[in-house]
């Protein structure tokens, strides 16, 4: 088995793209690396790091509580970067040397130097990362320097990254000519599509996860690689919050599958305890929203722009940022996704309906659904080009609706899209996007 800090050497990630402009800019702010745990947000920056200076100055406050230290007094550029040589005996040096504090969550004056080297200092390239950090982000006793960094969200592999990682880069650039082109991919590439969205489904976009099933191409052992990244993200609970927050935020965390489960999918609080309410509950959801641990699907009273100002604040839909550690959370196996299995039918929109959600959220795209008095139901609504347009979500080859038309008629959309195992296609202003294109949505 692989380590879990392991990650496909020959593999790309998106935000190396962003890196490596992030460098070439000369107007650079410090960049923070935002991400939950095990995504491989301190792989891709010491990676780079490596690949692309002459030198890493590598800085981790979780493993050497000490170094806060540094940070105490002073926060002058100057003085942290002279500070930092004699602790670390290293020699840093502007334009060659990438500095990268980690788990910077962890030393709140670390955060706050940020912003002084922004005003200062933009001459030294600065990293930083923390997988609590969006909790220390949120905090009061955090000075977070607010425009004086640049943000960067890294969240498991998409299903086109997962491609790169098992050697399919040529079926990726098929399915993106196809999706551009809106012509339907020839059908035993689809197939062969299909089955490998399936694949990515069991395995989820977790690095450790995708590394072990591309050097094996077994699902053996992926529940305990997963349920290893489970129990660390159950640790951090208990270490980041207080006793009582960490037993409602774990009882929150554990209700997903139960949530899901239901019909509509709606995030009610009684679920997690009987007459339970957002007053006792939801400083809990924030907090596992904050630590990108979940995705919050806010429903909008009408499908016009802008979304956020017609947004019901009391009615949402959590999902979970990977569906791999969705199926191993909810005890459903590679089988009931790969077999057909009339037993799995029932949650099985629910996985899809995540999946979907992880991948609009990873091209930046806000979730949004949508109701008519509980007589029609829109899976996804965001905002593309400008327009808002319905996103409706199938699991399988059925896509027969009675929605989609109520809301066409309510707010004419330039076109609606149709998520499903069919192939590409544009029939009655709906455009047909096969499930595992879902990627290309931006």
């Amino acid at each position: 088995m692989v380590s879990n800090y392991f990650i496909i050497h020959k593999v790309e990630r998106k935000l190396t793209k962003i890196l490596t402009e992030w460098k070439n800019d000369p107007q650079r702010q410090p960049l923070v690396l935002l991400g939950a745990r095990q995504v491989g947000k301190t792989y891709i920056l010491k990676d780079f790091g490596t690949r692309h200076y002459k030198n890493l100055v590598y800085l981790n406050f979780e493993q050497n509580f000490d170094l806060k230290s540094i940070f105490e007094n002073e926060l002058s550029p100057e003085t942290i970067i002279r500070l930092i040589e004699v602790a670390t005996k290293q020699t840093v040096v502007p334009e060659s040397t990438l500095v990268f504090f980690d788990e910077i969550q962890v030393c709140g004056r670390a955060l706050t130097s940020l912003k002084y080297f922004d005003e200062y200092a933009t001459r030294f390239h600065i990293v930083a990362a923390g997988s609590l950090l969006g909790v220390a982000v949120n905090d009061d006793k955090y000075s977070f320097p607010v425009g004086k960094v640049m943000l960067q969200t890294l969240s498991p592999f998409d299903f086109e990254e997962f491609l790169w990682a098992l050697e399919s880069r040529a079926l990726a650039e098929e399915i993106r000519i196809c999706y551009q082109h809106n012509k339907p991919l020839v059908e035993i590439l689809h197939k062969q599509a299909l089955e490998l969205y399936r694949t990515y489904m069991c395995t989820g976009g977790m690095p450790a996860v995708v590394a072990e099933y591309a050097a094996s191409l077994k699902f053996t052992g992926l529940d305990e690689i997963k349920n290893n990244i489970l129990n660390g993200y159950l640790a951090d609970m208990s270490k980041y919050a207080s006793a009582a927050e960490s037993i409602k935020i774990r009882m929150a965390f554990d209700s997903i599958p139960a949530q899901l489960a239901k019909e509509n999918h709606k995030f009610q609080y009684k679920v997690i305890k009987k007459g339970a309410s957002s007053s006792y509950f939801g400083v809990a959801v924030d907090w596992l929203l904050n630590c990108n641990l979940v995705l919050k699907c806010k429903r909008a009273e009408h499908g016009k722009i802008p979304l956020a100002s017609y947004s019901d604040l009391s009615a949402f839909k959590i999902y979970m940022q990977d569906t791999g550690l969705l199926m191993t959370k909810s005890g459903i196996s590679a089988e009931s996704v790969l077999i057909a299995n009339n037993k799995f039918d029932g949650f099985k929109g629910a996985l899809t309906e995540n999946y979907v959600a992880q991948s609009l959220n990873f091209n930046n795209l806000d979730l949004y659904y949508w109701e008519s008095r509980s007589r029609a139901e829109i899976d996804f609504v965001t905002t593309i080009s400008g327009d808002v347009i319905p996103i409706e979500v199938k699991s399988s080859l059925n896509t027969r609706s009675r929605s989609l038309p109520v809301y066409v008629s309510a707010y004419s959309p330039p076109y609606s899209i149709r998520i499903s195992e069919k192939n590409f296609g544009f029939e009655n202003g709906i455009r047909s996007i096969p499930l595992y294109a879902v990627f290309l949505i931006s």
